[in-house]
């Protein structure tokens, strides 16, 4: 059983936290280029890991992340001037550059040593593979690069990045993204022309180019920790003969991805950024290694979901309306009557609430992964508290990997047989 205790470790991520001082140590995607992208456009309110801060990008374009509260009477720095290479407190004129040095103080003497000695807190933040990302640790320990995760090395034209809220902790994101069991049921279509018939005789599979899912809903789950985090094959029976292995990643410390459906088809990737300990930043990555993505590969409302446009990135559906649910297509065409496979993961992660109890669960077989998880992500705190570093944050080209889907005979490991698949030369 996962205890209270473990649940706390594992899920919160303020200043002082476990595992909050443990995703310091890494890039965290966070924003995407279009927040930040005027030279002196407006400050953007920013929490992250549970701090409260303020982004903004100057005149020459360089981007900064500072505390959101001007050190000298606290006032709130979203309210202050973007100008001449530095963002300027509205009440006495303190004025900030990105690396959080004080460059003027209008209100104070001009020799005075507070100009000099006195700092914003500030972390460094990039541009780089369609997002933005911060570095919140050590500046002694700041990695070389963010993991080397394909969706963020290929060209522009080949990959597609969203991003969502949702109002959980980051952990039940992650924890949907790797739970293969779900798909051929929570995302199954049913058939309308079969009202009477039970559940599993109606089931159509979500993606037509892959009938297993809807085949055999119990997959045997077989997981293999990794440099990177972990390599998770769900098996099912595709004949007498030979098992379809639907075989997904987990990155640390919050990324997931999701098996093409057809070959030379999109990678799909998600990272759970987290905002607090009840809500995180949802980035959706398609990409495709070889080829520039299509327009229709590019469309948003399956995985993508479709959000607001007042910046706030809200769903456009969410719980205050169900999610949109629709009690007829319910009753006759899928599983949960709420469109969008993106929707159908938020709605069941919200419903449990925005930080679950899990000393209340009762898992299963088929939740393997998920359990692994959780002493995986555990472990990774325990390391850096024992030593002060992390072995992954060092290895960016660990991240080098893939997720795929492949027929296999009985008695093939799936790792073995899938190796070409995985690997990103």
């Amino acid at each position: 059983m996962f205890t209270r205790e473990e649940n706390e470790r594992l899920c919160r991520v303020g200043p002082g936290t476990p595992m909050g001082e443990t995703f310091r140590q890494f890039w965290i995607p966070f924003l995407l280029p279009e927040e930040l992208a005027t030279p002196d456009g407006e400050p953007l309110r920013v929490t992250l890991l549970g701090e409260q801060l303020i982004a903004f990008r100057d005149s020459e374009g360089r981007l900064g992340l500072l505390d959101r509260y001007c050190p000298h009477r606290r006032v709130d720095l979203f309210y202050g001037r973007n100008e001449q290479c530095g963002l300027r407190c509205p009440y006495h004129g303190w004025k900030f550059d990105t690396e959080g040095r004080v460059v003027e103080m209008p209100a104070e003497p001009a020799h005075s040593p507070m100009l000099t000695e006195t700092r914003i807190k500030s972390y460094p933040i990039i541009e780089w593979g369609g997002v933005i990302w911060a570095y919140m640790g050590d500046p002694a320990k700041k990695p070389e690069t963010p993991p080397l995760m394909e969706w963020a090395t290929v060209p522009a034209s080949q990959r597609f990045v969203t991003k969502r809220l949702q109002r959980t902790n980051y952990a039940q994101g992650v924890e949907g993204g790797i739970d293969s069991s779900h798909v051929g049921i929570l995302h199954s279509h049913l058939d309308p022309n079969k009202p009477d018939l039970p559940f599993r005789e109606r089931q159509v599979s979500p993606l037509s180019s892959v009938p297993y899912l809807a085949m055999d809903t119990a997959p045997k789950f077989f997981v293999r920790p990794m440099r990177h985090g972990m390599t998770i094959g769900a098996r099912r029976n595709a004949s007498d003969d030979d098992y379809y292995w639907r075989i997904t990643q987990f990155l640390l410390p919050f990324y997931t991805m999701i098996a093409p459906s057809k070959d030379n088809g999109v990678f799909m990737g998600h990272s759970w950024t987290p905002i607090d300990d009840d809500n995180c930043w949802v980035f959706t990555m398609t990409w495709n290694s070889e080829r520039a993505l299509s327009d229709e590969e590019r469309d948003v409302g399956a995985v993508h979901s479709q959000t607001k446009e007042d910046g706030s990135y809200e769903p456009l559906v969410d719980a205050r309306n169900d999610y949109g649910i629709d009690r007829t297509a319910q009753r006759l065409r899928s599983t949960t009557g709420i469109e969008g496979i993106g929707m159908q993961d938020t709605a069941v992660q919200e419903s449990m609430g925005s930080l679950v109890d899990r000393s209340l669960e009762n898992l299963a077989s088929g939740d393997a992964a998920v359990v692994r998880f959780r002493r995986i992500l555990l472990s990774l705190a325990d390391e850096f508290e024992t030593s002060g570093r992390l072995n992954v944050v060092e290895n960016p080209d660990w991240y080098k990997v893939r997720s795929g889907g492949v027929v296999l005979p009985h008695g093939v490991d799936f790792l073995t047989g899938a190796a070409t698949q995985l690997e990103v030369k």
